[in-house]
């Protein structure tokens, strides 16, 4: 009976993250996938301690410490003063939107695409209406190389960041692996977005003056030791220090602040995003208790479906990341992998952040970027999204499965 209750409620929360609602209930991802957990507790299928202890506390640690870390650059109007730095270059739409794609993806790579992308677009949808340039294809740019950007490091995305504390991958064998294929979809989502946009980069209307909102003034002081801050961290990675130790020793000497309230700090971690992950920990290791994980390889392998191929890894995984999202279906996705092929599980983090930008609910970085964009009237739907996203997704899977053929000559 437990196994049911496992299995039911496995399904329900899958597919109520896949819709990102329950009809009739204000919930959104975050609220469906903490109601699963829940349910794995009151029926049963794990005692709380077992819930507890499913939380792979070196992920979220990790994934907090770079949250405070972030935020050090929020409160110091980094982003802010970066994305007003690359406007002088309007006057070249094409130009532009090459530096645009460039910074963000360089960003995104440090500092989580999630971020770059939260503090980029406000000041980037008053900043191009102003200039009279059509938003969209900048924004859908903004969006789409942050995501490609973020797949070349383990720091670069939320499900990258999981992949590599439960693969324990290196962080520079990680980086070596994934990042020529990131830097040739990136180049290939540039030439996309160009193609589909070329005549369409000024606006129908002339310039609107839209008012800028309450962003943070820029700190030359906060910043620099926020940027002080990341180089120290990303050398620390590179030795033997847990990743987890680095970055939360590293968000502890930025909490020591003298003008920082901590409380100000604190405010910028994204709790929503903490609860996700905590939530689909327990999930996972709800219907893994039953054995449901064993049970679908089996009939995989019936099929003659194996999940350990790379290239069947790398369908399977851009098809389920559009169907739920990529984080949870990271998540799920990683309990069939086998931890001593590393190659697996980078091919799991490129295939399942490229599988982003597809459709809209591919990534949350998408969702974030056109969310803020709709506030200022700029609306980005569904068709509009995938015209770009759905051609660039097929040239950066295709670039990941030439990349699988070559680095079996290489590594």
């Amino acid at each position: 009976m437990v196994s049911e209750f496992a299995l039911i409620i496995f399904l329900i929360t899958y597919a109520g993250v896949a819709i990102g609602e329950i009809p009739g209930l204000a919930l959104d991802r975050t609220g469906i996938a903490l109601i699963g957990a829940i349910l794995m507790v009151v029926f049963g299928v794990l005692s709380t301690k077992e819930a507890i202890l499913s939380i792979d506390i070196s992920t979220i640690l990790l994934l907090y410490g770079l949250m405070v870390l972030s935020s050090q650059f929020r409160l110091g109007g980094f982003y802010t003063w970066t994305a007003l730095k690359i406007t002088k270059f309007m006057d070249k739409p094409e130009r532009f939107l090459l530096v645009l794609m460039i910074v963000s993806a360089v960003l995104s790579a440090i500092l989580a695409n999630d971020i770059v992308c939260l503090a980029f677009t406000p000041v980037l949808t008053v900043s191009l209406m102003n200039a009279g340039l059509n938003p969209i294809p900048f924004l859908i740019g903004l969006a789409v190389s942050s995501n490609i950007g973020s797949a070349s490091t383990i720091i670069g995305n939320p499900q990258n960041m999981l992949i590599g504390q439960l693969g324990k991958l290196d962080f520079g064998h990680f980086f070596l692996w994934c990042t020529l294929p990131s830097l040739l979809s990136l180049i290939g989502a540039y030439f996309v977005i160009n193609i589909i946009y070329s005549k369409n980069f000024v606006g129908n209307n002339s310039p609107a003056i839209i008012e800028r909102r309450a962003w943070a003034s820029f700190n030359r002081h906060q910043s620099t030791k926020g940027i002080i801050a990341t180089i120290i961290l990303i050398i620390l990675f590179f030795t033997d220090i847990p990743r987890e130790i680095s970055a939360i020793s590293i968000a502890g000497l930025l909490l020591c602040s003298r003008s920082m309230h901590t409380r100000s700090i604190l405010g910028f971690i994204d709790w929503h995003l903490i609860t996700l992950f905590c939530a689909l920990f327990i999930v996972i290791k709800g219907v893994e208790a039953v054995n449901l994980p064993f049970t679908i390889v089996e009939f995989l392998n019936a099929n003659s479906i194996d999940i350990h191929n790379l290239y069947i890894l790398t369908g399977f995984s851009t098809l389920l990341s559009n169907i739920v999202s990529n984080v949870p279906a990271t998540m799920l996705i990683t309990k069939f992998l086998d931890p001593s092929n590393h190659t697996q599980w980078y091919v799991l983090a490129l295939s399942s952040t490229f599988a982003g930008n597809l459709i809209t609910i591919g990534s949350i970085a998408n969702l974030i970027t056109f969310e803020q964009a709709k506030e200022y009237g700029v609306d980005i739907g569904f068709k509009e999204h995938a015209k770009v996203g759905i051609p660039v997704t097929v040239v950066s899977i295709f670039i990941t499965i030439g990349w699988i053929i070559i680095q079996q000559y290489i590594f």
